[in-house]
């Protein structure tokens, strides 16, 4: 099931990284716009809209190229499951330019009523795009959001490579994308308090400066005024090599060797030839 990385080209496979993550960042940021701004649903439906964007982006983008949709995601893998290094800096790229260029349409599509919840354009919907400590209301500091980030950011991962390992109990291949879009679903519901779960430096990064570029003049700092931004891009990258290191030495080594081949995620998450 080893797949050439060569077939499709560094191009495509960009190309792919690009549409994915917009599709996820399309439904993400456009449920948080239509419950913040509008009023429309709640917490529950951002939940499941993030989930299910997840899960269209993956079907959007595995064929071509694995569909990370996730720089920490892409770096957990070069460093467990033998993705190509080289090929680390263009995907993150690539999936950071697909969440700019989704939020600029969401914050396009909402103009009207982002304007009239919040005229000024503050931190009171800013949480559209990016994220914040405690969501911008509650008693969070950064490095309690930067804690929170590492271990969402583990158990990510740690999952994503065990639904993806067909030494393991892995669904079939076709309905991956939907468990990981529930393991998305079930983060956001359990771990999404402290730092709203970006656990995903390209979702939070492409958005924030999308926000910035169109108005938002404290998208990079946090309610405290402390700058904020690097803190979605740093700890999500710490807690996938921490997911990936445990799936790997407490999980992977102990499967039966005699079972299929490593499907991890650096296949399935991989360019088909």
């Amino acid at each position: 099931m080893v797949r050439s990385l060569k077939a499709r080209g560094l191009a495509g496979e960009m190309a792919a990284e690009f549409v994915g993550t917009m599709i996820l960042i399309l439904f993400g940021c456009g449920v948080v716009a239509q419950v913040v701004a509008a009023g429309i649903g709640d917490h529950d439906s951002i939940a499941w809209a993030w989930g299910l964007g997840v899960t269209l982006g993956v079907y959007v983008a595995s064929r071509i190229s694995g569909a990370h949709l996730n720089p920490a995601v892409t770096i957990a893998l070069a460093v467990f499951k033998g993705f190509e290094w080289r090929k680390v800096a263009p995907y993150a790229l690539a999936q950071t330019a697909g969440a700019f260029l989704a939020a600029l349409l969401v914050r396009w599509n909402y103009t009207e009523v982002l304007n009239a919840k919040d005229p000024g354009l503050t931190i009171k919907t800013q949480g559209v795009f990016s994220t914040l400590p405690g969501n911008g209301t509650l008693p969070v500091g950064d490095w309690g959001a930067f804690r929170d980030q590492i271990i969402g950011t583990a158990i990510l991962v740690l999952v994503i490579f065990a639904i993806t390992d067909l030494r393991n109990t892995a669904p079939a291949a076709n309905l991956a994308p939907v468990v990981v879009g529930f393991l998305v679903v079930a983060i956001g519901m359990a771990w999404g308090t402290n730092a709203g779960y970006a656990i995903n430096p390209a979702r939070d990064f492409g958005p924030r400066l999308a926000s910035w570029l169109t108005g938002y003049d404290t998208a990079f700092t946090d309610q405290y005024g402390f700058p904020y931004w690097w803190i979605p891009i740093v700890a999500p990258v710490i807690g996938a090599v921490i997911g990936g290191a445990i799936y790997k030495y407490l999980i992977e080594r102990h499967l039966p060797a005699d079972a299929p081949l490593d499907a991890l995620p650096a296949k399935d998450l991989e360019p088909a030839s």
